[in-house]
């Protein structure tokens, strides 16, 4: 077949490792009460097998990330934790896996823009009135 006979293709870009997940975590945050598969699906941009949207909810249920209830024949998802909070574990998550945690910190720390720092020193002041 020449160049004339072959079907157009349709480009796609491929997400990044986790994107979906944190598409999918977005979607369920922004409905603020549990979803079906179909209606996550509904949420995310572009068109996405139904059955990769159950795909990836079951994946976050296994990982504690989403608690489920009966909802028809299936399940409706909800987030465990606010975005805040699952930003925040997944801090704690990354912090644990380093090998030097004050290293970590330091550079985290280093980092930071001023505002942050300022904000930062608020927040621990306050931890330590409580």
């Amino acid at each position: 077949m020449g160049e004339a006979g072959r079907r157009p293709t349709r480009e796609k870009r491929r997400r990044a490792a986790g994107e979906l997940e944190g598409e999918v975590l977005a979607a369920l945050w922004g409905a603020g009460v549990p979803l079906t598969a179909a209606q996550v699906n509904e949420q995310l941009p572009g068109e996405l097998a139904h059955t990769t949207v159950l795909t990836i909810l079951v994946r976050l249920f296994d990982k504690g990330v989403l608690t489920r209830e009966r909802a028809g024949r299936g399940y409706a998802y909800a987030p465990v934790d606010d975005q805040a909070g699952h930003t925040a574990d997944q801090m704690r998550s990354l912090l644990d896996g380093g090998a030097d945690r004050a290293a970590v910190l330091a550079h985290f720390v280093s980092e930071l823009p001023s505002q942050d720092e300022e904000l930062l020193l608020q927040l621990l002041a306050e931890q330590r009135r409580d």
